[in-house]
């Protein structure tokens, strides 16, 4: 990174550090990871096929906020 750069980079977190926010780093899951998919529709199924699937469908259906789209 060069110098310039370097400084806008630092006075962009300061500015941010004044405002009252602080930088944190989290790890999320890669999405498009082969894995992810996979588990995906390993979780999909099983709620599928689960004896509650239509009450469940219908308490997500019930509180889901679709207002915005």
């Amino acid at each position: 990174m060069t110098t310039r750069s370097r400084d806008r980079v630092r006075s962009h977190r300061q500015r941010l550090r004044a405002q009252g926010l602080r930088p944190i780093q989290i790890w999320v899951p890669d999405v498009g990871a082969p894995q992810f998919a996979a588990e995906a529709h390993r979780q999909s199924r099983l709620l599928a096929e689960s004896p509650t699937a239509d009450e469940d469908q219908t308490f997500v259906d019930e509180i889901a906020d679709w207002s915005d789209e």
